[in-house]
């Protein structure tokens, strides 16, 4: 199993840019797909992004594409989440997940390594 920290969440003004990061420990980062998720208030747990283990192809939900990009660094167990142009409804609490590489790359399929989360609220 993998584990899990996130960071870099805050408040933001709209408009505005923050990098989330993912540190992985405890398995082979570079076998592992890895993916954001985030939730909002009230609202469920949903895709942002994800990225497969050698660091292409990605993949985003269409209300982040142009603004977020999602990479990895193997070398550093890392994976990020730039976040440019952020909107209100950006506002969220932020998940790192990730799970083992099959041999296909199925980017919504489920995850089974969960970070604790990182908050982002995004103010006007």
């Amino acid at each position: 199993q993998v584990q899990l920290v996130e960071s870099g969440g805050g408040l933001v003004q709209a408009g505005g840019s923050l990098r989330l990061s993912c540190a992985a420990s405890g398995g082979t980062f570079s076998s592992y797909d890895m993916a954001w998720f985030r939730q909002a208030p009230g609202k469920e747990r949903e895709f942002v992004a994800a990225i497969s283990w050698s660091g292409r192809p990605t993949y985003y939900v269409d209300s982040v594409k142009g603004r977020f990009s999602i990479s990895r660094d193997n070398a550093k167990n890392t994976v990020y989440l730039q976040m440019n142009s952020i909107q209100r409804e950006d506002t969220a609490v932020y998940y790192c997940a990730a799970k083992a590489y099959s041999g296909a790359w199925f980017p919504t399929s489920p995850y089974n390594n969960w970070g604790q989360g990182t908050q982002v609220t995004v103010s006007s």
